[in-house]
């Protein structure tokens, strides 16, 4: 296809309003949250989903995995492996759904890094990334705002010493906007990163979408320059946010397709 894939979040529970909504708007595919308390815990609950996921053919479906509080450097030894064990359990079911990529984070839902060891999250990382490669699933970090991943040296560090690729996730970057440049997140790595997260930026309030277009023509051009970026979640979880910032997209994206056919 030309362009990116422009994929919405499982912002419903019932699979028949979901997929009719996505295909209703032109969505691709579905980016699909799996949390720890809702991994299946049994062959039922696994073949439940399953059922759900196969019902949004023809969407393709990748997987993030947001996983607040499962550290894989926690400096408690028998919590980093519970985590460890917590993330090689969702690749495998992952590649059992037929799933080919998966973002995670290191950090979430933490202020700060304290009680996480570097090296640990390092080792932790690598292993993770080296399951999912065996599964054949890109394991994709996500920038965050606080923490390690929401400075860019040390973002650029964890996917290059780890070997994991890259989720993008400009509202994060626009809250660090102050610091730091949205490049420096990407221009390390340009072709490590796989996926975006799109929205204006993230407060407390939560993900807000763009006031005016204009507000992410600059993150999407930057986007447009990734050579393997091409999944593109306008990641909000209201219909109005997420109907605000599609309009917006598809506007930059027609504006481009313009001017290169002049």
């Amino acid at each position: 296809m030309n362009g990116p894939k422009l994929a919405c979040p499982n912002l419903y529970t019932d699979i028949k309003t979901l997929k009719s909504f996505a295909l209703d708007y032109g969505f691709y595919g579905i980016d699909w949250t799996l949390r720890t308390e809702g991994l299946p815990t049994n062959r039922l609950e696994e073949a439940r989903l399953a059922n759900a996921i196969s019902g949004l053919a023809p969407l393709e479906v990748r997987y993030h995995l947001s996983f607040a509080g499962k550290e894989l450097g926690d400096r408690d030894i028998e919590r980093a492996g519970a985590a460890r064990n917590n993330f090689s359990r969702a690749l495998d079911l992952i590649s059992r759904l037929s799933g080919r990529y998966a973002t995670l984070h290191v950090g979430l839902g933490r202020d700060s890094m304290e009680g996480i060891s570097w090296e640990g999250t390092v080792s932790g990382l690598r292993e993770v990334v080296a399951t999912g490669s065996r599964l054949g699933i890109r394991v994709c970090l996500e920038n965050l705002v606080r923490g390690w991943t929401g400075r860019p040296d040390l973002y650029e560090k964890l996917i290059r010493m780890t070997k994991c690729w890259g989720t993008l996730d400009i509202g994060h970057a626009q809250a660090r906007a102050s610091a730091y440049q949205l490049e420096n997140f990407a221009l390390a790595h340009p072709e490590r990163i796989l996926n975006a997260h799109i929205y204006h930026e993230e407060t407390l309030d939560g993900h807000i979408p763009p006031s005016q277009c204009g507000d992410l023509d600059e993150r999407l051009r930057l986007l447009q320059g990734l050579p393997l970026c091409d999944w593109w979640v306008l990641e909000l979880r209201d219909e109005k946010s997420l109907l605000q910032t599609l309009d917006c997209v598809r506007a930059f994206l027609q504006a481009r397709a313009t001017r290169a056919a002049v």
